[in-house]
């Protein structure tokens, strides 16, 4: 089995609380990898430690088999982690446009395809501020994915989409995975699990408490 992501006993604590409760969990290479869990369940605090946003009190992650270490930054993944930032008064292709240059790259066609795959309009001049809710999603999806990445770690990416949106979004992610990429996917949604993912991690306090692999059923 190929594990793109390894957990290794890691534990996370908050002063008195330990959002993360010496969790051990592999994730194998192109497959869609459903997390599951209550509010405070450790989602996002285990996503957060698995992209180097945070670093584990105890315990370690490797992607592609090397250690996570937050002052090195992680390349070739695609994240969307709480709500995206964008600059308000710029129009959604001016933000990539901005993002790729951070990276020192000025590829005008990788931001407008991004935009494109995921139903947006890059010719569109208004300003992000003016944004629906399911637009900015959906434009936060298309900074997660620009850049080609092999894995994405998606914390409910469904937020502020329409049925048609989550209809899109779907789909868009079940054709990355025919392309071989890996998505490590938290929701809410039932719905969302069992429609796209091929194991589903449940997290309640902190714990694994359930783990189903190949089958999901609804």
């Amino acid at each position: 089995m190929d594990n793109i992501i390894e957990v290794k006993n890691v534990s996370k604590n908050f002063r008195e609380t330990r959002a993360l409760d010496n969790i051990s969990l592999d994730f194998e290479r192109g497959k869609i990898h459903g997390i599951i869990g209550r509010n405070g369940s450790g989602k996002t605090v285990l996503m957060k430690c698995i992209c180097g946003f945070m670093t584990p009190t105890s315990g370690e992650v490797l992607v592609n088999g090397e250690k996570v270490r937050p002052s090195k930054a992680q390349e070739n993944i695609g994240l969307i982690i709480e709500t995206p930032g964008f600059i308000g008064g710029k129009s959604g292709l001016k933000n990539l446009l901005y993002l790729l240059a951070m990276g020192g790259k000025k590829d005008v066609a990788t931001a407008r395809n991004a935009m494109r795959a995921v139903g947006l309009d890059p010719e569109n001049k208004k300003p992000v501020r003016k944004y629906s809710l399911g637009m900015r999603q959906r434009l936060g999806i298309a900074q997660a994915i620009m850049e080609d990445p092999e894995l994405l770690i998606l914390d409910e990416p469904m937020n502020g989409l329409d049925n048609q949106g989550v209809e899109d979004m779907r789909g868009l992610f079940a054709e990355l995975r025919e392309r071989g990429k890996t998505i490590l996917l938290a929701s809410h949604s039932n719905e969302d699990i069992r429609a796209l993912c091929d194991t589903v991690c449940e997290l309640d306090h902190g714990r694994v408490m359930a783990r189903i692999g190949e089958e999901i059923e609804g």
